[in-house]
């Protein structure tokens, strides 16, 4: 069997995860105020680990762990911050016991993000310091370390001082680093912003970001349409392995709200566009779910063929 890391290394396809908030939300568990789906951790880890599982059958070959929301600062604001590490090494265990169900053999990439909690996710930083994020930056990568993930998956990374942060948190556990970036059209739609600062241009985010040395980069969390544009602007930087996980609908604290959710075959046919620039890693991000996953995984020979040629 070719594992996951020949795969990447081959630039050969690799089927990730869809969304894990947006999907346990679909399944009825209540989002957090402060954290949205961190707090399934806790209150609901059945429905986390039968998620994970949904994703393996459904022919995902990497899962992620439900963190994204669980950093220790974000798990401060809701009253657990002195159980961070337990429950971030939890979340891998439960990613840990889908696939030993499944009996296949995936791998488990943890999730990290410098979001914040509460309802100012982008905060400039009157709620969380720098120094408080870079201390729940290096305790979050150290904990998703220990607990056994196979690599760290930085995501929504979009400023010029906190991923930077992220990312030396993240190499010093010398697991391999995928890089998730995310952006957006500016009011004009002829720039790429940061996702939530529209005042960061994507491209210094490229600048500041791609030389710490990711081993793959992803384009994730960002409409269809951003996402192509994006990765040629990535490519320009970088020559290394590229993934794609687009989202789709909007986020309102805590909230997903579920319109405009790509069809999974046309996911498919703009996949196989994303494959002719050059990704290998396709999953989805936000709105999508299980059925993303079917059809990528479906159209696996399809999306190989349509890799560039050298």
């Amino acid at each position: 069997m070719t594992s996951w890391q020949d795969k990447v290394a081959n630039r050969d396809i690799l089927i990730i995860d869809g969304a894990m908030g947006t999907e346990l939300e679909r399944r009825g568990v209540p989002m957090h105020a402060e954290t949205w789906a961190g707090a399934a951790l806790i209150e609901h880890p059945d429905k986390v680990r039968q998620a994970h599982l949904d994703y393996i059958v459904a022919g995902a070959e990497l899962i992620i762990t439900n963190t994204f929301g669980a950093s220790p600062h974000m798990l401060n604001a809701m009253g657990h911050g002195a159980d961070a590490e337990k429950i971030i090494r939890g979340a891998v265990k439960l990613a840990q016991e889908a696939r030993e169900e499944s009996g296949k053999d995936v791998a488990i990439a943890g999730s990290i993000s410098t979001m914040s909690a509460g309802s100012d996710t982008a905060d400039p930083g009157d709620r969380h310091t720098t120094e408080e994020i870079r201390d729940s930056m290096f305790r979050m990568a150290d904990a998703l370390a220990a607990g056994g993930c196979d690599m760290i998956a930085l995501e929504m990374m979009q400023d010029l001082t906190r991923a930077p942060i992220a990312m030396e948190a993240a190499r010093q556990t010398g697991l391999p680093v995928w890089l998730g970036l995310t952006c957006n059209w500016n009011a004009g739609r002829d720039t790429l912003v940061a996702f939530d600062f529209p005042g960061t241009t994507f491209q210094s985010i490229l600048d500041r970001l791609l030389p710490m040395g990711p081993d793959v980069v992803s384009v994730m969390h960002t409409d269809v349409d951003a996402t192509t544009v994006a990765l040629d602007m990535v490519k320009q930087g970088y020559d290394g392995p590229l993934g794609a996980y687009p989202e789709s609908g909007y986020f309102q604290m805590p909230h997903w709200n579920f319109v405009d959710v790509i069809a999974p075959d046309v996911l498919v046919d703009r996949a196989k566009g994303w494959v002719g620039q050059g990704v290998s890693i396709l999953g989805g991000c936000c709105g999508l779910g299980p059925e993303h996953i079917v059809a990528l995984s479906a159209a696996r020979a399809e999306l190989q063929a349509s890799k560039a040629t050298p």
